[in-house]
């Protein structure tokens, strides 16, 4: 992964490959003006007072995402110089916006790819400001080569990759290295991102080499290392324990389901907070199987596993005052003679029965075996995270994930948080109506309702499997989970590993007493 560094160089002295300043959009003319942002003053001096007028001869208008590369004047200790747009110059207190500062530091490190360090000296006015270049930067510059291998067979085995490589070293300039605040900060972001990472690492990889059991497999490593308690029931202890969600989603596969509970424990911890993620290592559909050009970005459909995964070993890194439990639920839903079928009816952990009308509805099915366990501990909340449904993405598009609760503070509470972390989310309703629609003539509950509202109505299925009295959301991330375009700011193309720093902050949240 990239280094972090907080550099007591100036921008004037550090010696790197490039050196990333910022710039805003302006609003004293009709077309706007170029306002340099703190942290140019070297640059600028060493442009002899001229940098604004030269950006905008080059046509740079301060956008955020728009980055110009100039070569360096004498003066600075670097060969290039990236001037990134952070957008509208701030109102007030020239607070420029975290995820202005995020997103502008993830697309210059996706510029830098190749290169060993790079200085980046976008304004910081508080510790806040510092957390959020570095976690941009860092964000910015994951690559996922794992499998670029290059095409020279004669090559000695174990031959570096001809791909290149991320930015090695970011090395953040205007923070604090001696003070206390900003070293946690930047500590803060190391471990998140690269928790973030790994949860991205593990959706990019293909199904043919995560699956339930090696996706477990990887969850009890990382226990091992971060001294979290894994617990893995394979199919036999699934069986006998009455998991019927997980088994008939996962019983048409030649790779059998698995429920690996993760449990992050703090001596001083006052409250509780249950994780469950979706963890479909592939979804084919099933018998109902996945129409063409529907089936080949299906192995991120475990997105919201990662995510819980990912989530539960940050918290331990960071030592918070709060025991975090996450509920993996895997399986590989595919057609075969052994697949669950359309009109099947399944015998769930809860005890109630399931019709099954759709077997690619199978999210809802696992997950409900998942909350019914996690319930069964009394949290003092819940959260579950999934890629659930296409009609979320209808509704909210491929970067907002949706939120459902059976508590409107709860829910709200989430909301402002992913807001803060710079994870666009949106509440959504729990409608009391669409409930008759999922009624069955031979189950409790058939896995279907009305069409539309179809996000609600999973949301609702789910709700019937939380226990009594505990604080439950549903995070629906079918949009943001996996990008299939090209990369921006700090999202890369494919995993992205959406809602961690949501969870992480909930779970820090959670920790301080602030959720009640």
């Amino acid at each position: 992964m990239t280094a972090l560094t907080l550099s007591t160089a100036g921008a004037a002295t550090l010696r790197a490959d490039a050196l990333v300043v910022g710039v805003a959009k302006g609003t004293g003319s009709k077309s706007g003006n170029l306002v340099l942002a703190p942290g140019t003053e070297a640059v600028d001096k060493a442009f002899g007072g001229k940098l604004a007028t030269v950006l905008e001869t080059l046509g740079a208008s301060g956008a955020e995402g728009e980055l110009t590369k100039l070569p360096a004047p004498d003066g600075l200790k670097v060969p290039v110089v990236i001037v990134a747009g952070l957008g509208p110059v701030p109102q007030k207190d020239d607070a420029y916006d975290a995820e202005a500062l995020r997103r502008a530091a993830g697309a210059a490190a996706r510029a830098l790819t190749g290169s060993k360090k790079a200085g980046f000296a976008l304004p910081i006015g508080s510790v806040e400001d510092a957390e959020a270049i570095a976690e941009g930067a860092l964000l910015g510059a994951y690559a996922f080569t794992a499998y670029q291998r290059g095409e020279n067979k004669l090559a000695p085995k174990g031959a570096a990759s001809g791909a290149k490589q991320p930015l090695a070293e970011v090395a953040l300039l205007g923070a604090k290295p001696r003070d206390k605040a900003f070293k946690a900060a930047a500590e803060r972001a190391v471990a998140v991102v690269e928790e973030i990472n790994r949860a991205r690492d593990l959706i990019n990889t293909p199904p043919n080499d995560l699956y339930p059991e090696s996706f477990a497999a990887v969850a009890t490593a990382a226990g091992k290392e971060h001294g979290i308690k894994v617990q893995v029931l394979d199919e036999k202890a699934l069986v006998k324990g009455g998991y019927g969600g997980l088994l008939g989603v996962g019983q048409g596969s030649t790779h059998g389901p698995r429920l690996v509970k993760l449990a992050y424990t703090h001596p001083k911890a006052e409250k509780t907070l249950a994780l469950v993620g979706k963890g479909i290592t592939y979804d084919s559909g099933g018998i109902s199987l996945k129409p063409a050009g529907h089936n080949e970005t299906m192995k991120c459909d475990m997105s919201g596993a990662a995510a819980v995964f990912a989530t539960v070993v940050a918290a331990a890194r960071l030592g918070l005052q709060v025991n975090v439990t996450g509920w993996l639920a895997l399986a590989e839903n595919m057609p075969s003679g052994n697949a669950t079928r359309p009109g099947d009816v399944l015998n769930m952990y809860s005890g109630k029965t399931v019709e099954v009308l759709n077997t690619d509805a199978e999210g809802r099915l696992v997950l409900a075996d998942a909350l019914t366990r996690a319930s069964e501990e009394n949290p003092d909340a819940i959260v579950d995270v999934a890629t659930l449904t296409g009609a979320m993405v209808l509704a909210l598009g491929n970067r907002t994930f949706g939120i459902m609760a059976n508590d409107d503070a709860f829910r709200t509470s989430i909301h402002e948080i992913a807001e803060e972390v710079g994870e666009a989310s949106w509440p959504m309703p729990l409608p009391a109506d669409l409930r008759k629609g999922m009624d069955s003539p031979t189950a409790d509950i058939a896995n279907m309702g009305e069409r539309m509202g179809g996000g609600l109505v999973a949301g609702l299925f789910l709700q019937e499997f939380v226990g009594e009295g505990i604080a439950w959301a549903h995070l629906d991330i079918a949009g943001p989970a996996y990008h299939e375009g090209a990369p921006y700011g700090y999202t890369p193309k494919g995993g992205t590993g959406s809602a961690v720093r949501t969870l992480v902050k909930l779970a820090e949240r959670t920790a301080a007493g602030d959720l009640g």
